[in-house]
């Protein structure tokens, strides 16, 4: 008889009957509210490639001007991009469009992308490699504990955040 592994997170508490909670409030659910469409991850893309300008993003996303009026407005009022004014010279005053620290840290995200799209995706090698800029040593990203050590989906425990339960009483009252 072949034995049948379960490979998930550790639902730990109240949590390890799925059938007895419901996912309000997911950070997850609320990040592809966000980011979850592909021209968002690509603006994101191009921002971590240094694109600033509209007609950059615009082309190198390969999306309309009017989806990247959208998801720039939608990406910048969020908090992930800020706009900066610049001037060419004899032209008008325009926009370039800079990652915030809440866009910067969305990075580990979009690189996970990448690389899972690299193993799985493409019938080759992976087109561009991630290396440390001074070293060349190749870059990945992984989940690991405060202390360093690389976790496994079997190893990951899932658990209520009692600050949030505490924040949520104190919003009601």
């Amino acid at each position: 008889m072949a034995m049948m592994f379960v490979m998930a997170a550790v639902m730990e508490g109240q949590l390890a009957d799925l059938s007895s909670w419901q996912t309000t409030d997911c950070s997850i659910a609320k990040a592809m509210d966000l980011v979850g469409t592909r021209s968002a991850i690509l603006i994101l893309r191009e921002a971590y490639y240094g694109t600033t300008r509209f007609d950059g993003f615009a082309n190198r996303v390969g999306i309309t001007d009017a989806a990247a009026a959208s998801q720039l407005r939608k990406l910048t009022e969020a908090g992930l991009l800020t706009k900066q004014p610049y001037q060419e010279q004899g032209k008008r005053t325009r926009h370039e469009y800079v990652l915030t620290d809440m866009g910067r840290d969305l990075l580990p995200a979009v690189l996970a992308l990448m690389q899972w799209g690299d193993a799985y995706l493409q019938p080759g090698p992976a087109p561009l490699l991630l290396v440390e800029e001074s070293t060349g040593a190749p870059v990945r990203v992984q989940v690991r504990s405060e202390s360093g050590r690389e976790i496994a989906l079997e190893e990951l425990g899932v658990r209520v955040n009692d600050d949030y339960l505490d924040a949520r009483k104190a919003a009601r009252h």
